[in-house]
């Protein structure tokens, strides 16, 4: 992959209008577009299925987590949109087999949440989980990789420990922050640089890019660091 296809802008606004703006300076300087929750509910499956016939790769950060039908019949819908990827929480192998198995044949590339960037131990304890984070993320990427999944979503904090482990298996890293910026709400965040170096395969950011006073710029700027860290 080139530096920008391993860009992954995350479209973190409530309306289409906004996305389309965005997705209209940035144009090509990406590689996949990802719709979360916010957007998807707000008239985001419709703007996906369009950048999918405009020649863009979509990613659908719906978090899926239901009972096995459910999991089963939304994974296949969200495949019949012609999404690259979307994302499945990877709590257990029930949530994840059904996810599989609503695939189907399609090229639809399944990601396993496995600690969302924003929690540290403390966080999990509340949740009655006493496992530290990396241990954490390791077991629920076993998981996802027993399942049959393509790969998982983890913080770069977890990624070299992981790329140990795992071969021929995607690792998507959110809570990318360029050095010296605010850290905003993620607890868990690295730089490019330092998810290249630990074997990050696709780096997704946000608001370092789509606030910026020139998305365009700032997302070559970043794919210009990929291409530093990956020599």
């Amino acid at each position: 992959m080139s530096p920008k296809d391993r860009i992954i802008v995350a479209l973190d606004v409530p309306h289409v209008d906004e996305a389309r703006a965005l997705i209209e300076r940035l144009g090509d300087s990406i590689g996949v577009y990802k719709l979360g929750l916010e957007l998807i509910y707000a008239g985001g499956l419709a703007l996906a299925e369009t950048l999918v016939k405009d020649g863009h790769r979509v990613f659908l950060d719906a978090k899926l987590l239901d009972i096995e039908a459910t999991v089963e019949r939304a994974t296949a819908a969200i495949a019949k949109t012609g999404a690259h990827f979307v994302t499945v929480h990877a709590t257990d192998r029930k949530t994840l087999d059904a996810a599989v198995r609503g695939r189907g044949d399609s090229a639809l590339k399944l990601l396993g949440v496995t600690v969302l960037t924003n929690l540290d131990r403390a966080d999990l304890s509340e949740q009655g989980i006493e496992m530290p984070p990396l241990a954490l993320v390791q077991e629920r990427a076993r998981l996802s990789q027993d399942a049959g999944f393509d790969g998982i979503v983890a913080s770069g904090k977890e990624a070299a420990a992981l790329r140990e482990r795992l071969r021929n298996f995607l690792i998507v890293t959110p809570g990318i922050r360029q050095a010296g910026t605010d850290m905003q709400d993620q607890a868990r965040v690295v730089t490019p640089t330092d998810a290249v170096e630990a074997g990050a395969d696709y780096l997704v950011i946000g608001r370092p890019i789509t606030r910026a006073k020139d998305p365009r710029a700032a997302a070559e700027t970043i794919a210009e660091e990929i291409a530093a860290a990956s020599a």
